[in-house]
C-alpha cells in the first residue's frame, strides 16, 4: 500500500506562483510514474504533468512552460512548482503513483489552489 500525502495548496494571485509538495510513504519512484491531476467543481479530473520512474517529464498543453514536474529521490517527495498562474488553474490538485508494470494506483487526498484576486 502506498500512501500519498499533497500539501501547499492554498490561494494566489493571478500571475503569482505555488509549488506543491506530495510526500509518498517510501522509495517508489523507480517503480512507480508519479503524476499530478486536477479536478475543478463541475469539471472531469484532468491530467496535468507526469515524471516517469526513469526521470523523464511531460506536460499537458493548459501548463506547458509555467508549471514544472520534479522530484527529490532521498525525501520520497514530487513536486508541482507552478507559475504564471491563472484563474483557469483553480483546482483540487491530487497526487497519483502508477506503477509501471503492475495494476497499482494510488491517489492522495488532494490540496485546493485557488488563483484569485
Amino acid at each position: 500500500q502506498v500512501q500519498l500525502v499533497e500539501s501547499g495548496g492554498g490561494l494566489v494571485q493571478p500571475g503569482g506562483s505555488l509549488r506543491l509538495s506530495c510526500a509518498a510513504s517510501g522509495n517508489i519512484f523507480t517503480s512507480y510514474d508519479m503524476g499530478w491531476y486536477r479536478q475543478a467543481p463541475g469539471k472531469q479530473r484532468e491530467w496535468v504533468a507526469v515524471i516517469f520512474s526513469r526521470g523523464s517529464t511531460n506536460y499537458a498543453d493548459s501548463v506547458k512552460g509555467r508549471f514544472t514536474i520534479s522530484r527529490n529521490d532521498a525525501e520520497n517527495t514530487v513536486y508541482l512548482q507552478m507559475n504564471s498562474q491563472k484563474p483557469e488553474d483553480t483546482a483540487l490538485y491530487y497526487c497519483s503513483a502508477n506503477h509501471r508494470y503492475a495494476d497499482l494506483h494510488y491517489w492522495g487526498q488532494g490540496t485546493q489552489v485557488t488563483v484569485s484576486s
